[in-house]
């Protein structure tokens, strides 16, 4: 009997049994010798595999034409100086010559105006002298030395160019060698924000005539004033509830009226139902078309309005869920892609038709998805990013579907979601507001200089224009100053 060993040692070199017969083991042999020739066969093939040309055709991508050199407006002033020729040109006769344009930049310049009003005097019949001269023009801030063109400036810089007046500052010691102090500059726009609040108030009114508004809201942080205990002392951390906190989370919850580009912010400390009524108390419109947030949900629960989904912040989810579940989130995405695609067509197009093409192509594709999401939900983890995407397109989905009910609506915010970028560039350079009153004052300038975007005025002239005639301005008549009438009358003037 073999040992363990050279059984071992022959099963590992081949499996062959050790009481087999000649028969068996020529079988076997030849088994085996087929194998060792596949074998070979199979590397020559590894080893030489075989190649093939496969050749397509696409379209080859085009390059974008160059726009050209960019033209200099003609209204630009023009600094012309003719350089002669380094030599005597005493009998030369001109031929011609060469013309080269550039643009240079001249500082604005801080000019000192000087009114000067003669006075005269003259006697009456009765021998009484009286005083005769000119009424000094109003200014927006009586007696003070900013005039509206300054202060129109300085609120743009700010509320437009996100300079915070610090820097304000900064750059006019720097440029012009004029040191304003902080409380000065701080004083003037609290006296702008006085003087047009009234019209503020009426942009508030007219705002909330409309049938068809969005509405949103955005965090903004605001400095507070730490408690002080009995004898004036600032309190210790310990003893306030905030820890010492000098600052508070407040909101900005902006309106719009899409169809004629009146935008309002205004501030609340905070982001609850009680706040969301109280904006939009005097809502009187079929329309509202916000996102799933439940503060919306007592406006939206009155009777003849109509709450609108967005859209966009359904997608968001599913295109926040590739990750997780990629291969559900394309499908969801594709879908996505053709609704968009089908809207951006109707962009020239009337309420009646745009309603028309939308129930014709959009319709099936929104009925599509549902379908979708219903019939997938039961295969996914109700917690897991598909899943909660899917239930809020679920529990958006009677929102979703009143686009269809008039052609003047959008399938989503995104217009509000633009219209806040300028407070979000905004409070990255100015941090937080100064207070409470310094975020509402805030949020007057923030709604006027949207509106001026959404009806393509130029900030500057309509706060300046403004500024100018305000004063004089009849209290009953102060809506021809909002940007949409101001912008009105001024293409009826021209």
């Amino acid at each position: 009997m073999p040992s363990c060993n050279s059984v071992w040692n022959s099963w590992s070199e081949r499996f062959v049994p050790q009481d087999i017969s000649s028969e068996q083991l020529n079988m076997f042999a030849e088994l085996l010798a087929e194998q060792q020739t596949e074998q070979v066969d199979t590397e020559q093939v590894e080893a030489e595999p075989v190649k093939e040309i496969i050749t397509y055709e696409r379209n080859k991508p085009q390059a974008k034409p160059h726009p050209g050199r960019t033209p200099i407006p003609d209204h630009f002033p023009i600094d012309k100086v003719t350089i002669e020729p380094e030599e005597d040109t005493t009998g030369m006769v001109k031929i011609g010559e060469e013309r080269s344009e550039w643009v240079e930049y001249t500082p604005a310049s801080l000019v000192r105006k000087v009114i000067i009003r003669p006075k005269y005097a003259r006697q009456d019949d009765y021998g009484d002298t009286k005083v005769h001269i000119r009424e000094l023009p109003s200014r927006p801030i009586p007696k003070s030395i900013a005039g509206a063109t300054l202060l129109a400036w300085i609120m743009v810089s700010k509320f437009v160019d996100h300079l915070p007046f610090y820097r304000q500052i900064q750059r006019i010691a720097r440029d012009y060698q004029w040191k304003i102090h902080k409380s000065t500059i701080n004083s003037w726009f609290i006296a702008v924000c006085t003087l047009l609040e009234p019209l503020y108030e009426v942009h508030c009114q007219s705002i909330f005539k409309a049938d068809y508004l969005m509405a949103d809201e955005s965090k903004i942080k605001v400095l507070t004033l730490i408690p002080k205990d009995k004898d004036g002392k600032p309190k210790k951390a310990k003893d306030v509830k905030d820890k010492g906190s000098k600052q508070q989370l407040g909101w900005m919850w902006v309106v719009v009226d899409p169809i004629s580009g009146r935008v309002l912010f205004e501030y609340d400390e905070s982001r609850s139902k009680q706040a969301a009524n109280r904006v939009l108390s005097n809502f009187t419109g079929r329309y509202l078309q916000t996102d799933g947030y439940a503060s919306y949900n007592g406006v939206a629960a009155r009777e003849g309005v109509d709450r609108l989904g967005c859209l966009a912040h359904v997608r968001r989810k599913f295109f926040d869920a590739r990750n997780s579940d990629p291969q559900r989130a394309e499908h969801a995405l594709a879908i996505f892609k053709k609704i968009y695609g089908h809207d951006s067509k109707t962009a020239n197009m009337n309420p009646e038709q745009r309603k028309a093409y939308r129930l014709e192509h959009i319709a099936p594709l929104y009925q599509k998805l549902k379908d979708w999401v219903d019939e997938q939900a039961v295969y996914v983890t109700p917690k897991s990013p598909m899943g909660m995407a899917m239930t809020y397109l679920q529990n958006q989905w009677s929102h979703l579907k009143t686009l269809f009910l008039d052609g003047r609506l959008h399938v989503d915010n995104n217009l509000i979601e633009n219209t806040i970028r300028p407070l979000a560039l905004g409070r990255k350079n100015y941090l937080f507001a100064g207070s409470n009153q310094g975020a509402e004052r805030a949020a007057m300038m923030y709604s006027f200089f949207a509106s001026c975007k959404a009806n393509d005025v130029n900030p500057s002239e309509w706060m300046r224009d403004v500024l100018i005639r305000i004063g004089n301005h009849s209290v009953n008549r102060l809506e021809d100053l909002l940007p949409v009438q101001w912008a009105k009358a001024r293409a009826e003037n021209m």
